[in-house]
């Protein structure tokens, strides 16, 4: 393949040497340039690719592209200067696999929670109504039935194009894919042609990464702002940060929602532990999922349906069977105390954890309790921390603290920074044990009859991630073996 093809509708600002020179892959880590491969510098959170162009170079390289400006010195190299690396790396593997995503119909899923329900959900209904899918997120990537390991909620920039490749010649004819704020800032996404886009919500989360709520907000106001105008953009009115989104689209508008006016309006009839009664779009139906942020994303993937031309009640009646994704309000049964349940949850942010405990308030019983397990990851946005102890204590009649995925931290400083949210009374009722596994069955063992067991944080992984190990844990599996044990 020549560099010329690569470069298709990217931004050239300069070049030096023969453009129609034959390249290998694609490469933006110098550590995996073979001879004659085409080298992409890349500036990153950590590290910047135009600091390894000379290893690329020594490594055999035959392209070059970058950022800065063009000067002598590898002789028989091509170098080509562009504004925006990170946009060419998108472009270039998007031609290098052939424009995949021309050959589908691709749906991006961006906001802070409900994105890997809605995926799900998404794929399961297209599924069901006949379509061969993909799937693209935080828990796994699906080609039709074939389950693929996910180890990002949105993959780079070569792998995507790579993936939505295989899934083209899988002879999917949809795909529904998570994007993430990080994805969208670092142009993940850069050469991909969607169908539509969806917002969530959004919340207080990654201002680790953003420094601040306004730059995470653009970030996913920026896969809206760049949709074609042959595409769709759906956002929840509900959320204030919707009509945000839609702005500067030039996607066709469309909103959903429980409160506010919408085009896919929802009404919630019943809500409880049998699942949820709705009435979506003036038509009742019932749900197996429960809790009102479930209503929102069924509504969402209801809306979804809609616009790609399904039909409203093979839709709706297919709805009505699916679950949600692994490790989202996942609930277990105690075999030895008479209405006891467990639930394990993803939520990893106040106002998921709020979400949670709030549907879990509304379908308790009227005498029962709360038992909240949670921490907080390591490496990531601190400021979260003591208000998200500050929710689980609110909402909760016994709140425990214990370590999540600590990283590279010290997992006691980041249960210190926990506590430090709750006052006297919040921090009586709390309970700090460190170690995971004691802390899920401390929680089992204060449970009584009927009382919940809400152990949130990691949801689906099976890991935690300590000091860049990622030891075997499964908070499903722990929860159920410590109530077998009792």
């Amino acid at each position: 393949m020549t560099l010329n093809h690569l470069l298709k509708n990217v931004r050239m600002l300069d070049t030096v040497g023969d453009t129609a020179v034959g390249v290998g892959a694609i490469r933006f880590d110098s550590r995996q340039v073979q001879p004659g491969d085409v080298f992409v510098a890349v500036r990153g959170a950590q590290v910047d690719g135009h600091n390894y162009i000379a290893t690329a170079v020594e490594k055999g390289a035959a392209a070059v592209v970058q950022e800065t400006p063009l000067q002598s010195g590898y002789p028989g190299v091509t170098v080509v200067r562009t504004d925006d690396t990170a946009e060419a790396l998108g472009q270039m593997a998007a031609n290098y696999y052939g424009n995949p995503s021309g050959a589908i119909k691709l749906v991006g899923v961006t906001g802070t929670n409900g994105k890997t329900t809605i995926v799900t959900l998404l794929w399961q209904l297209f599924s069901r109504l006949g379509h061969t899918c993909g799937l693209i997120g935080t828990v796994e990537n699906r080609v039709g039935d074939t389950v693929l390991a996910s180890t990002h909620t949105t993959p780079d920039a070569v792998q995507l194009q790579g993936l939505l490749r295989q899934m083209a010649d899988a002879g999917c004819k949809y795909v529904f894919m998570e994007v993430s704020s990080h994805a969208i800032h670092q142009r993940r996404i850069a050469g991909a042609v969607f169908a539509g886009g969806v917002f969530s919500n959004l919340t207080h989360d990654h201002l680790d990464y953003h420094k601040t709520f306004a730059e995470y907000r653009d970030a996913k106001k920026r896969f809206f702002d760049d949709l074609d105008t042959t595409a769709f953009a759906l956002t929840n009115t509900d959320d204030k940060n919707g009509a945000v989104m839609l702005q500067n689209t030039r996607a066709s508008k469309y909103t959903y929602g429980l409160k506010k006016p919408a085009t896919f309006k929802t009404r919630i009839i019943e809500d409880g532990l049998s699942g949820l009664s709705l009435e979506i779009d003036g038509q009742a139906m019932h749900a197996r999922m429960i809790g009102v942020f479930n209503a929102y994303n069924l509504t969402a993937a209801y809306g979804v349906a809609r616009l790609m031309e399904q039909d409203k009640m093979e839709t709706l009646t297919v709805l009505s069977d699916l679950r949600g994704a692994e490790g989202r309000f996942d609930y277990v049964n105690h075999p030895a105390k008479p209405g006891c349940i467990g639930i394990v949850d993803y939520a990893h942010t106040p106002d998921a954890l709020e979400k949670v405990l709030e549907a879990i308030l509304k379908l308790k019983k009227k005498n029962s309790r709360v038992i909240s397990v949670t921490g907080a990851g390591g490496d990531r946005d601190k400021t979260k921390r003591p208000v998200m102890a500050r929710v689980c204590a609110r909402l909760s009649d016994q709140l425990i603290l214990t370590s999540d995925n600590p990283r590279t931290e010290d997992p006691a400083a980041i249960l210190r920074d926990m506590e430090a949210g709750l006052d006297a009374a919040e921090a009586k009722k709390t309970l700090v044990i460190q170690d995971r596994r004691q802390a899920i069955k401390t929680a089992v063992k204060l449970a009584g009859p009927q009382d919940v067991i809400l152990v949130a944080g990691k949801g689906h992984e099976k890991y935690q991630d300590i000091m860049g190990v990622k030891h075997p844990f499964d908070d499903k599996a722990v929860l159920v073996e410590m109530m077998n044990d009792e």
